[in-house]
């Protein structure tokens, strides 16, 4: 059976745990230095450039390759040392997957099955990825969100508590996307931890419940995806137009502002902290409306930026396909 919503595990335990990691292929550090934890029930996003250590380190914890130094544990197991205990515990979809183009979902499904002890049920695995009406249908004839949700299962047939997503979304139109995201969400409320690799920096702010941002091999920050974006940059922007005349000492005069400008009759207050309501209480008290109110609202490509020095590959679908 899938395990469902139903693991009375009596206290939270680290899922993961990452510790001074380090691989070099030749002259080339590949990670360096890399140390994360997760716990159980999370989605945690890796995200960072290409190049810069994701997949070395999401293969190290899978088992495929082997660290020069450094610590893993899957829920107590290491990876290398504990091989067969690792396997039935963790699930992994990698970025590219290859299968013969004749055979069947129910097959491929019942036969990834069989390699484990425990395994899920694979019909009702179908069911939950919406893969029931495509039973026998080869994986030659099917789209690329229903590869990506077979991909899923079977990373999930082995009855996982833990599963590794590599870019599971690339290549997906945007609604087989939100599809996808929707679907990830409910596998995690089955109680399955997710460790989710992404260039999407959409995808990673909208999943994650904390990211790890990797670069040079190395690990920049860990935070919530709140917390990146505001330690990031702590400046904030609110524009709007005033109902009626306003002295401009209304604003530059409160603690929080920064910087006030005008023009052509729409204000920009620059500023820090609690911004939005310092400005908001001293406009009501001189009792004036802000019209056309806009705050401009710092996001995850800017946490990228500001930890890598440089843009995201892809902050989203449209960028990715150079649509603007």
């Amino acid at each position: 059976m899938w395990r469902g919503v139903v693991r009375p595990y009596l206290r939270r335990m680290t899922a993961l745990d990452v510790r001074n990691l380090h691989k070099r292929y030749g002259e080339h550090v590949a990670v360096d230095d890399v140390s994360f934890t997760v716990e159980e029930g999370e989605i945690f996003g890796v995200i960072g450039p290409n190049g810069a250590g994701k997949t070395t380190t999401v293969e190290s914890i899978a088992g495929l390759r082997t660290p020069d130094s450094g610590s893993i544990s899957v829920l107590g197991f290491d990876p290398v040392r504990d091989r067969a205990e690792v396997r039935e515990l963790l699930g992994v979809q990698l970025q590219e997957s290859g299968f013969p183009d004749a055979i069947k979902v129910a097959e491929a499904l019942e036969l990834h099955g069989s390699f484990y002890r425990d395994p899920a049920d694979w019909r009702e695995l179908m069911e939950l990825l919406d893969l029931g009406d495509k039973r026998d249908t080869q994986y030659k004839a099917l789209s690329g969100g229903q590869k990506q949700r077979l991909s899923i299962a079977l990373a999930l047939v082995g009855n996982p508590r833990v599963a590794i997503l590599d870019e599971l979304t690339t290549g997906l139109d945007p609604q087989a996307r939100r599809d996808t995201w929707s679907l990830i969400e409910r596998v995690r409320d089955t109680g399955v931890t997710i460790l989710l690799v992404t260039h999407f920096m959409d995808e990673a702010e909208r999943l994650s419940d904390r990211i790890a941002v990797i670069d040079g091999g190395r690990v920049a920050a860990v935070d919530t995806p709140a917390g990146l974006i505001a330690r990031s940059s702590a400046v904030q922007q609110v524009r709007f137009r005033v109902s009626r005349p306003l002295d401009k000492r209304v604003l530059t005069e409160l603690p929080d502002v920064t910087g006030v400008e005008i023009s052509d009759g729409r204000w920009l207050v620059t500023g820090r902290g609690q911004l939005l309501s310092s400005v908001a209480g001293a406009l009501a008290r001189a009792q004036v409306v802000a019209e056309d109110l806009r705050v401009d609202r710092r996001n995850l490509d800017d946490a990228f930026v500001a930890f890598t020095g440089r843009a995201p590959e892809y902050r989203n679908l449209s960028e990715r396909r150079g649509e603007r």
